[in-house]
């Protein structure tokens, strides 16, 4: 089964195939990362799971269909171990990008050995404990989102702390999906501003504390998102909680930083920049 965006599509914008024996993530993830240096726009279909000759037949006829129906080569973006497949889908009309040909061939002169032409090797049984450390991630910072859970805050290896709607939640999963990384989260409230003190079951892990902020217009247009009109979408109410907030991180020495214009990937690389978790280096 293909994934392929259908809007519509300025008849300017190419079209790119990320083709991969596996789940195309790793295709599709170095491919946008050199088509975001382009300002254009961009129809994307992902093929997966090319791992024997009809299927790489069947990639080599849309992405020749594409050509037909464009006009223009569309780009493709391919991770396929297997030569001979590599071979069949550079015999359709594109412009190849083959990350794996491009990078295991050099690897293999300087290293001295052979790689193992095995599919589906990055995400394979050895990575198990990686994987295992990964879901149990994910299902601590759910059972911490939002100051839910006191329990286990010991375990924490970051403790997000913001104004509510301030991009924790989705930064405290991707630390965990992507890293690994156990993130709890708690909002700063109006009853914290008026103690002028963190929330009480935070303090003594102080260390493992990192803050974020956003613009109050910024805040003030996500919230009106889901309560609009409200006090609590306010552009008032978004400066006072902002200002309180930003105040009580200076006061308590916490780093933090606004997520405003940055992506949650930034964030998060600045997060473990910052607090450098013991069990590996990034």
């Amino acid at each position: 089964m293909t994934t392929e965006a259908r809007p519509p599509f300025p008849t300017s914008a190419r079209t790119v195939f990320f083709v991969s024996d596996g789940t195309g993530i790793t295709a599709e993830t170095f491919g946008h990362a050199v088509l975001t240096q382009f300002e254009m726009r961009f129809r994307q279909i992902r093929l997966p799971f090319i791992d024997d000759d009809a299927k790489a037949f069947e990639a080599v006829r849309r992405i020749n269909d594409v050509f037909r129906q464009d006009g223009q080569r569309p780009i493709v973006f391919s991770t396929l171990v297997k030569p001979h497949l590599s071979n069949l889908i550079r015999q359709a009309n594109g412009l190849h990008m083959d990350l794996i040909q491009t990078f295991v061939a050099p690897l293999e002169q300087e290293l001295g050995v052979k790689s193992t032409h095995t599919i589906g090797r990055s995400h394979n049984i050895v990575d198990s404990e990686e994987y295992k450390n990964r879901i149990e991630a994910i299902n601590f910072s759910l059972a911490h989102d939002d100051g839910q859970s006191h329990k286990n805050l010991a375990a924490a290896d970051v403790i997000l702390v913001g104004v509510s709607r301030s991009g924790k939640t989705p930064t405290s999963l991707y630390l965990a999906m992507q890293y690994g990384i156990k993130a709890a989260n708690y909002p700063l409230i109006p009853d914290d501003f008026e103690r002028g003190k963190l929330p009480s079951a935070l303090p003594e892990f102080r260390q493992k504390i990192f803050g974020l902020t956003i613009t109050p217009e910024r805040l003030s247009e996500i919230r009106n998102e889901r309560r609009a009109g409200s006090k609590y979408a306010s552009i008032e109410n978004c400066r006072y909680e902002i200002n309180e907030a930003e105040t009580m991180m200076r006061r308590e020495g916490i780093r933090w930083l606004s997520s405003t214009t940055k992506s949650i990937e930034e964030i998060a690389t600045t997060i473990l920049q910052e607090i450098k978790p013991d069990r590996r280096e990034y």
